[in-house]
């Protein structure tokens, strides 16, 4: 990882605030560990600092003639900065490098902000046991924190979330403006009135889809799984695997890799399910005007449970989402499984509520673009669309490390084969109610005869009965076609009105 200023641009040009730099004459274990702890703690979020090594300032100004080091210096001390690092709690590792200016030899230092923060470090690095307290920068001083500032530094560091860090591997080009103004225009944004006037630098800071400091402004996590075309270079495996298999002998088998911004890869999902997966029968009730309508499985609820799927799976996981449509049931996995302050009482009853969000900064675009529901309501809204459909409810699978979690949706009992009735014995329907029940299906739109078959609950050729059926809905009125043959697909029925 490449320091990202120069020396000349450091102490030249203003890049960096003055604040964030701290010159040293020379190498001296008890200050400048400190110094690098306390940049690391980066209590004001300032992106850390930097360390010149080999040069001195007073009041605030850089003395000159530098002194700057020799060769041998600069490399023991290298050595030195490594060896002492190690003393932090936890072991916190600088980036150094030799640097001329105005030619002299000098070792630059840069401390940015570090993830696993607060850090402590010893009182005197350099005697063994010393006590270890926390460091923070005021102004452009290191001093010791107070009993309040570390109260403050807990808070404001512990468990910054995967999806709200900085990417060092990613540049602010790896945002691409076309996917965040779509996602603006989506969500109806304030900033589409002032987007053209934008640079990207400022997309992204209105966002909080990028940080860091003004000479290291870096994307978040979240920023390149939402807005840039292969996560999967960032994030291996950050896509969803889907495997349709109807018959148990495989054949028929199909298999889809969906990629690109996780939001698009939701929706994209979403719409295969809704166009070859999902199907509907209309029945006739006796004694009720309205039919009744069954799906073999309920949208709404496979929408909330691969949408949480995305929301909830860690990205630092290499693995998959993956979705496994089976002749009579689909289970979707993702990993790890739920967060430990959800019970497996609570699991089985499926009241998941947590406090704790592994992921808040996708939640928050899921949201934004009505892809996800708000806080704790995804599971409930999906065991009622269930229940709703009359279809079984669905296993949530986890094992005792809760290294995965998946959902098991069984097909509603209607759409299993060889389904009979109570009587034992399939019942068999009249032409009225089978004319009752085309009349039906055509009240939600026009569709073609096979199509009004299989959302009566038929399967295979077109009976004769059917199509008598259909012929005597036209002799009488009550349907009307575009003159091709009853059984084309290029035949439209529609009602007469």
């Amino acid at each position: 990882m490449a320091i990202p200023v120069s020396i000349t641009k450091l102490l030249d040009e203003n890049v960096v605030e003055w604040a964030r730099i701290e010159f040293n004459e020379g190498w001296n274990p008890d200050t400048t560990l400190k110094t690098i702890s306390a940049f690391a703690n980066d209590i004001d979020n300032w992106g850390g600092g930097y360390i010149v090594i080999g040069a001195k300032e007073e009041n605030g100004k850089l003395v000159n003639p530098i002194q700057g080091l020799n060769e041998e210096s600069v490399d023991h001390i290298q050595k030195e900065i490594l060896r002492y690092c190690k003393f932090l709690k936890p072991t916190y590792i600088p980036q150094s490098e030799p640097v001329y200016y105005e030619g002299k030899l000098l070792l630059l230092v840069w401390c940015p902000g570090g993830y696993e923060r607060p850090y402590q470090c010893p009182k005197k690095p350099t005697i063994k046991n010393s006590e270890k307290i926390y460091y923070i920068r005021k102004l452009a001083s290191t001093i010791e924190a107070t009993d309040l500032d570390v109260k403050e530094l807990i808070s404001l560091t512990h468990n910054i979330p995967f999806d709200d860090r900085v990417n060092i591997r990613a540049e602010l080009s790896d945002l691409k403006y076309p996917l965040i103004r779509n996602y603006l225009e989506s969500v109806n944004s304030n900033l589409l009135a002032t987007i053209e006037n934008k640079k990207i630098e400022d997309l992204a800071r209105d966002l909080r889809i990028a940080d860091g400091p003004k000479e290291y402004f870096k994307p978040l996590n979240v920023g390149l799984l939402f807005f840039n075309d292969n996560p999967e270079k960032f994030f291996p495996y950050s896509r969803i695997e889907l495997v349709n298999i109807p018959d148990p002998t495989g054949q028929g088998m199909e298999e889809r890799i969906f990629r690109g911004p996780i939001d698009q890869q939701l929706k994209d999902v979403l719409n295969y399910i809704k166009n070859n997966v999902i199907a509907e029968k209309v029945f006739k009730i006796d004694g009720q005007a309205e039919a009744k309508r069954i799906k073999n499985y309920s949208y709404e609820a496979l929408e909330e449970f691969i949408s949480n799927a995305v929301y909830h799976k860690s990205y630092q996981e290499y693995e998959p989402i993956t979705i496994r449509i089976e002749k009579e049931q689909i289970e979707i996995t993702s990993v790890p499984g739920p967060d430990r302050s959800i019970s497996d009482e609570d699991i089985k009853s499926y009241n998941m509520r947590t406090r704790r969000y592994r992921n808040r900064r996708i939640g928050d675009f899921l949201k934004e673009l009505h892809l996800v529901e708000g806080r704790n309501t995804g599971i409930p809204t999906a065991i009622k669309s269930i229940k709703d459909n009359g279809s079984p409810l669905p296993k949530l699978l986890t094992d005792e490390n809760r290294t995965f979690f998946s959902v098991i949706v069984p097909i509603h009992d209607a759409f299993k084969e060889n389904k009979k009735t109570k009587e034992g014995v399939k019942k068999r329907r009249t032409k009225s109610e089978i004319k009752d029940l085309i009349l039906s299906v055509l009240s939600d739109g026009d569709y073609s005869a096979s199509v009004i078959y299989k959302k009566i609950g038929y399967s295979g050729n077109i009976s004769k009965t059917f199509k008598n059926c259909i012929n005597e809905l036209i002799v009488d009125g009550k349907i009307t076609n575009n003159g091709e043959n009853i059984t084309s697909p290029k035949s439209v029925f529609k009602i007469v009105k």
